[in-house]
């Protein structure tokens, strides 16, 4: 993965490192790192590359490609990323963010608890990268709850908060 500011957000201004995912082997690259950090698999991964993890926030994103199983039946004439999916984005860039911290150990399972708050302000298409910013509210060993923004641009797409239980994985 892309090197990763791991300061914490009082400690100053460190630029901002990103992979260009418009590279297919960059963007191969990245989400190996990803799939070191969570379960979820293709077609149900939906980080590509973390920029940001500290105390305070997970800046991470993702490119929906033309070929997304989802955009088959959402909609056919007009695929649009359906809404529940920009949540799990969500999640589960806030989930890779304290994996990869070691907050959180690496045989970790996050499941949805609660969805709160959620907005959906602009539609996110085919080709579009979109940035996740989560803030940490509040995380322990067995809960997480957090908040995030999905922006296309510097549109915000999606918005929410959620809770997710922690546990490990079956016998462990």
């Amino acid at each position: 993965m892309s090197d990763v500011n791991n300061a914490s957000a009082a400690g100053g201004d460190a630029p901002e490192k990103r992979a260009d995912l418009s590279y297919p082997a960059v963007r191969a690259a990245e989400r190996a790192g990803i799939e070191a950090l969570l379960p979820p698999r293709d077609p149900f991964l939906f980080v590509d590359t973390i920029d940001v993890t500290n105390e305070a926030e997970i800046v991470a994103r993702h490119v929906f490609g033309a070929d997304e199983y989802f955009f088959k039946g959402h909609f056919p004439e007009y695929p649009v990323v359906p809404g529940v999916i920009l949540c799990e984005t969500m999640a589960q860039a806030g989930g890779a963010g304290l994996v990869k911290r070691g907050v959180l150990g690496e045989d970790s399972l996050f499941f949805f608890a609660t969805l709160d708050k959620v907005k959906f302000r602009n539609q996110v298409r085919p080709g579009d990268e979109v940035k996740i910013v989560v803030k940490n509210l509040r995380v322990s060993a067995r809960m997480i709850k957090q908040s995030g923004v999905a922006y296309v641009g510097d549109k915000v797409a999606a918005e929410a908060e959620w809770m997710c239980l922690v546990g490990p994985k079956e016998g462990k």
